[in-house]
């Protein structure tokens, strides 16, 4: 019996696959990393049993970095990161294990089919898995066959099964062209980051951003909010005026006219043609003309079209919104959500997929009216050779989806039935009338067929005042004539959705990419997201762009990244050579990298404009070892000090609070020490800001603490209140707290552990002895007479944490489900039990709703 080992990109998705291609008849078990399961069961593979393996990865098994020294911003020009510096695949998430996994699970398998996402990203994971495996698996006889490539547009029995009995091949250029996009991204970004982020941090301090990341896509989506933004600070308003009429075709009606010539900026010229037509008394219609119109029914809906009604109409940010597509496609509830496709294949069951929304109370009705008349065919749209549009595969409820997920797929399913429907239909009447020599119109529509509106009302034409019967030559009565003054507008600040437009159209960024490059430039602070899903640029924003166009506008202008994204295209369908296209590429940022440090002057000149020097930032904190003056503590992203004096900046931990440590001084070097915290439910430690930044001993790396500091004396370093191995993680070690009293604690120097213990003690000293049975060190404890939990008013005690058994009720853990192996008779393994459950941040808040969906829906398309 062959056995075949399957892999998806997510367990949930390697679950439902599982579930449908062995019919509910399998096993399931956890993996050695604990987040990915394996689905067995026994079938027929290419005409022999076989026993299957169906697992998961994560997303991307590995990732593209620097080799180890090439990381070190302090040590490597950033020019070498062009060409010299090698690069290596990483591990993406070195604490699941996946490599060692798939080989456990690989290991001895005779096939490997592969589940992985039907796009570019999906082929390059496919290669990720298969350098993972292939040399554990047995080695195939002669010419067979033992790779194979599944495609699949939907997590439906008839698209898994039909994938299975039509497996290809993974596509390698499809996966080249995801290399030579990381490669570029990688050494370009990180070359162009790293000088920025160091030479204005060294400068200014109220930039409020950790990073001054530069971008090949990231950039020129920066560019076109703030090319948005200089149009609305150059913009000056200009007056022009409307002549409006009124006209009483009936006694208690009246209608308004529009001007045939719109409007005029000359106000002479305004009143001339004012005083021409107060002088009529009566409006003449010259035509009446009535014409049916037609409204089409939209395309099939694609991942660009989806975004930008999520985030114009449902209040989704486009990153939140691809996130719950991706989770209803896991789930089953709809098809791909990654595809450029607005156009269904000839083969595509369209009544089937509508079948199954024929229950659902909101659009019952018009599906039952759609199946029994017959169903429109959807409108040719383009079809891009990917996956079929975004189509709803499953019939859901809210109750079932709830918030935000079932708000999409309510508007997924509602686009899918409308490109089924019929177009809406309408008649429009227009009455043109002469008032003198000037011409004016009034239109009027009438629905005669509301066709695909009835489940899209937001796209209904909107309801008008019917016009009365007139004929050609009738003369109604003038009821006023006025001129109306007005002055034009500015444009407003880009939406997501246009910006997602711009973006298209340009060429910048894929469908999958485009969410994350909005999300980023939010991140770094370049935008601000504002009522409405408005992005305003900020002033760091503003200046980057502006300092880009001022050195070399190519950096920011949406066409090399274009250009670039068509040669990345052309790799994909075998027609440029990978290595040719990266170094040619290469070779071109290498250049304006080069000019553009040498350039850097006159980006500065604008920093220099809206930003505070270093030395005028911030308030003096502790004082410098070196000149014994105080340091400046600079609040504003990325937290440091910086001594104006000596003109030296020192980094300091992030997230947290910063204050001074008691006055208390570093012995290696004079330097006040400072305390971290991350607030009273959180760790905290001291640090000295000097060895912060460079370490003193060999073993100690950059941005470590005094609870890391391994001297042999200094009463803060770990060797004086390090107390035991951390319960949790392998290398940490669980030191004390020495600011936490009356609630005293110790927190591991590694993760996130916290244990709290003797709470209104009076005093903990570590001892220097250490305990026989675990060999943590010894803490000594004096409580309040008043509130002593010893036994016989005792009020001193000295013992193990964890061993003692006076202590041993005092102890509590958070931040963690297990404790030391030696806690109430541990017998030397880690124990699943653990009084203080671990407690996490809390999740994203989700956007608030809209009061009224359809309005919002109206008005994202009117």
């Amino acid at each position: 019996m062959r056995t075949v080992l399957m892999v998806a990109e997510k367990p949930s998705l390697a679950q439902s696959i599982a579930k449908i291609l062995s019919r509910g008849n399998m096993s399931s078990r956890k993996g050695l990393n604990g987040v990915c399961s394996v689905h067995e069961y026994t079938g027929s593979f290419m005409g022999q049993s076989a026993h299957f393996k169906m697992t998961s990865v994560c997303g991307h098994v590995m990732t593209l970095d620097f080799i180890g020294k090439y990381n070190s911003w302090d040590k490597v020009d950033p020019a070498e990161l062009f060409s010299k510096a090698p690069t290596e695949k990483k591990e993406a998430n070195p604490k699941l294990t996946v490599v060692k996994f798939l080989q456990v699970e690989g290991r001895g398998c005779d096939c490997i089919v592969l589940w992985l996402d039907c796009d570019k990203e999906g082929e390059n994971i496919c290669f990720e898995v298969l350098d993972a495996v292939l040399p554990v698996m047995n080695k195939p006889r002669g010419t067979e066959r033992t790779i194979y490539r599944a495609k699949f547009s939907s997590i439906t029995d008839t698209d898994i099964c039909n994938a299975m009995n039509h497996l290809g091949e993974p596509n390698r250029n499809e996966a080249l062209s995801v290399d030579a996009r990381q490669e570029l991204d990688l050494r370009i970004g990180c070359a162009f980051t790293r000088f920025q982020t160091k030479y204005f941090h060294g400068k200014y301090g109220n930039l409020d951003s950790s990073l001054i990341s530069f971008g090949p896509c990231q950039t020129p989506t920066l560019g076109f909010c703030v090319e948005r933004h200089d149009k609305i600070q150059s913009f000056k308003p200009e007056t022009y005026w409307v002549l409006q009429a009124k006209v009483n075709p009936e006694k208690e009606s009246s209608l308004t006219l529009d001007w045939d010539r719109v409007r005029v900026f000359d106000r002479e010229v305004a009143q001339m043609f004012l005083n021409i037509t107060k002088t009529a008394k009566e409006a003449m219609v010259e035509s009446v003309s009535k014409k049916e119109k037609v409204k089409q029914r939209p395309l099939a809906l694609n991942t660009v079209e989806m975004l930008r009604v999520a985030s114009a109409a449902l209040g989704m940010g486009p990153q939140h919104a691809m996130q719950i597509a991706e989770r209803l496609y896991t789930q089953g509830y709809i098809s791909y959500p990654r595809t450029e496709t607005t156009h269904y294949p000839e083969n595509f069951d369209l009544k089937g997929c509508l079948r199954q929304q024929a229950n659902n109370p909101y659009w019952a009705e018009t599906v039952k009216a759609l199946l029994s008349e017959g169903i429109n065919r959807p409108r040719k749209g383009h079809d891009a050779g990917d996956h079929p549009p975004i189509t709803p595969m499953r019939a859901a409820t809210e109750a079932e989806l709830g918030g935000d997920s079932w708000r999409l797929y309510e508007y997924i399913t509602r686009h899918f039935i409308a490109t089924v429907s019929a177009d809406c239909k309408y008649l429009q009447t227009t009455i043109a009338f002469s008032i003198g020599p000037e011409r004016f119109t009034c239109v009027g529509k009438v629905v005669t067929s509301p066709g695909f509106t009835e489940i899209m009302p937001w796209q209904s034409i909107p309801l008008e005042e019917s016009l009365p019967h007139c004929e050609k030559g009738d003369l109604v009565p003038i009821g006023e004539i006025k001129l109306l003054e007005k002055q034009t507008s500015p444009p407003d600040y880009l939406t997501e959705a246009e910006l997602i437009t711009l973006m298209e159209k340009h060429g910048i960024g894929t469908d999958a990419s485009i969410p994350v490059h909005i999300n980023n430039i939010c991140q770094r602070n370049y935008v601000i997201v504002e009522s409405g899903r408005r992005l305003k640029p900020t002033n760091l924003g503003i200046v980057l762009v502006h300092g880009y166009y001022k050195i070399d506008a190519e950096l920011v202008l949406p066409t090399i990244r274009s250009a670039v994204e068509k040669q990345l295209n052309l790799i994909a369908l075998g027609k440029a050579n990978y290595h040719q296209v990266l170094e040619h590429t290469l070779d071109i940022f290498k250049r304006k990298f080069h000019y553009f440090v040498d350039s850097i002057a006159g980006m500065d000149e604008l920093m220099e404009v809206s930003f505070s020097p270093l030395a005028a930032t911030g308030k003096p904190l502790s004082r410098c070892g070196k000149c014994h003056r105080f340091m400046k503590y600079i609040q504003a992203k990325p937290s440091r000090l910086h001594c104006s004096h000596c003109d030296d900046t020192y980094s300091l931990p992030q997230n947290g609070t910063i204050k001074l440590y008691k006055e208390l001084r570093c012995p290696l070097d004079d330097f006040e020490l400072v305390l971290w915290s991350s607030g009273s439910r959180g760790k905290s430690y001291p640090l000295c800001p000097y060895c912060y930044n460079h370490p003193p001993f060999r073993d100690m790396k950059k941005g470590m603490g005094c609870n890391e500091c391994t001297h042999p004396t200094c009463q803060h370093s770990l060797n004086m209140l390090g107390i035991g191995q951390c319960v949790e993680c392998e290398n940490g070690v669980l030191v004390l707290d020495s600011t936490s009293g009356p609630k005293w604690k110790m927190a591991c120097n590694k993760c996130n552990v916290i244990v709290h213990f003797f709470e209104n003690a009076h005093k903990v000293r570590v001892s220097p002895e250490t305990c026989d049975l675990c060999e943590a060190a010894l803490v000594d404890v004096d409580f309040n007479k008043a509130k002593s939990p010893l036994p016989g008013d005792e009020t001193q005690h000295s013992g193990c944490v964890f061993c003692d058994p006076v202590f041993q009720d005092l102890v509590e853990l958070k931040h963690a489900a297990m404790r030391h192996p030696m806690h109430r008779g541990g017998q030397g393994k880690r124990q699943g039990r653990g009084r203080g459950k671990g407690r996490r941040p809390g999740g994203r808040l989700n956007p608030k709703k809209p009061k009224d969906k359809m309005a919002a829906l109206a008005a994202y398309f009117v």
